[in-house]
């Protein structure tokens, strides 16, 4: 979508020349030598910056790739140009930062950061295999998938930065493309994943590409005649309210904000807005929201990787009932947590609980990220 020249870039077994440093020559090559073994180690990231090797995030943890010599303010600079358009390179000079994606052959596509610290080009690259995962590729919980069969409201996925909700969220949306025929309309900064048409037709509008803001884009998408849309991420309140609105007139909105658990998503979203604004978006997300997904990528047991561990909450009458109170709000945890009693619900535990009965995760990483390890420790013991 927004390919610079990079992305005529082969990288293959046969094809791959030594490393070279990225001012010798051809910094294109350079860079598809790291993203040539950053996908061959499953590699989520890739850090470049002045002064240092490239450094590899394999399964959380960072790594230098010491095969390769550390990296000159010459090399940043021709990686910079090599990559950038015009248009981001005037973004790099105006706001110190720009954002883009690249399309790599044989590889994916790759989401850059480029970015200044202590005067000097840095990156962040990070890894988007080109075949979008289904839902069971992805371990998800059965319960995700009957979200694809909504007609109207909004579904929202929620984690820390590089916990995989960009992906959850394109298996989301390649289930519907494989199974419904409806128009599609995506909206990203930039775009990450590319749809291939099956029984959907899709639109993907990137910003500064297709669109100016997401605010601006999602009023669009509304006179674009869409069944489902997907809003790369929740920024602001003008977006909110804008995807509440299509959520309310008849669309099924998809999309991200960080928020560590789900019952956070409620007041994170409301304190957005002005005081006096407040009380009717509440009642917006009482009978709009529908559902809400928060995960964290966990190590896998045994042959390495990583694995999501998800939290569900889906918005019932009781939920509903919670977010009108603004002194209640906070009680949406714990009805969470009840995930025996309120269909369609899980919490972060038992999910940690099924994922380490399967033998996915260890009984230590499942103890380690749980709301109440004892409580948990005594149910993988048989007592709960």
């Amino acid at each position: 979508m927004s390919g610079p020249p990079v992305s005529q870039v082969q990288v293959q077994d046969n094809q791959l020349p030594p490393a070279p440093s990225a001012s010798d020559g051809d910094a294109q090559i350079f860079l598809s030598h790291i993203l040539y073994v950053a996908v061959k180690q499953s590699a989520s990231d890739i850090h470049l910056r002045v002064g240092s090797h490239p450094i590899l995030r394999v399964d959380g943890v960072l790594k230098a790739m010491r095969e390769y010599p550390v990296l000159s303010v010459a090399d940043m600079e021709e990686l910079a140009e090599k990559l950038t358009t015009a248009r981001h390179r005037e973004d790099l000079k105006a706001n110190y930062q720009a954002d883009l994606s690249i399309g790599i052959e044989s590889v994916g596509r790759v989401r850059v950061n480029i970015y200044y610290q202590r005067g000097t080009i840095a990156m962040a690259l990070r890894v988007i295999n080109s075949s979008i995962p289904t839902l069971e590729d992805l371990r998800l919980p059965a319960a995700i998938r009957k979200f694809t069969r909504y007609e109207r409201g909004l579904v929202l996925l929620t984690g820390a930065t590089g916990s995989g909700k960009s992906t959850t969220i394109a298996s989301l949306i390649e289930e519907v493309n494989l199974n419904y025929a409806k128009h599609i309309v995506t909206i990203e900064d930039p775009i990450e994943y590319i749809f291939t048409e099956q029984r959907c037709i899709i639109s993907q509008r990137e910003l500064g590409l297709d669109a100016v803001s997401f605010p601006m884009a999602m009023t669009a998408a509304l006179r674009e005649d869409p069944d489902v849309i997907l809003l790369g991420e929740m920024r602001e309140s003008k977006t909110i309210e804008t995807a509440l609105t299509a959520a309310e007139t008849g669309h099924l909105v998809f999309s991200t904000l960080h928020a560590p658990a789900t019952a956070e998503t409620i007041p994170r979203m409301i304190s957005t807005f002005a005081p006096e604004a407040q009380p009717t978006i509440r009642s917006k997300l009482a009978q709009n929201l529908r559902a809400v997904v928060a995960q964290r990528l966990l190590p896998r047991a045994g042959a390495g990787g990583r694995i999501v561990a998800c939290e569900i909450m889906t918005v019932n009458a009781r939920v509903r009932e919670l977010i009108l109170d603004p002194l209640r709000v906070k009680d949406i945890a714990d009805l969470v947590k009840k995930e025996s009693t309120v269909e369609g619900m899980m919490s972060f535990d038992q999910h940690l609980f099924e994922l380490c009965r399967s033998g996915d995760i260890t009984e230590e990483i499942a103890l380690g990220h749980s709301s109440s390890p004892t409580d948990l420790k005594l149910k993988l013991d048989g007592f709960g």
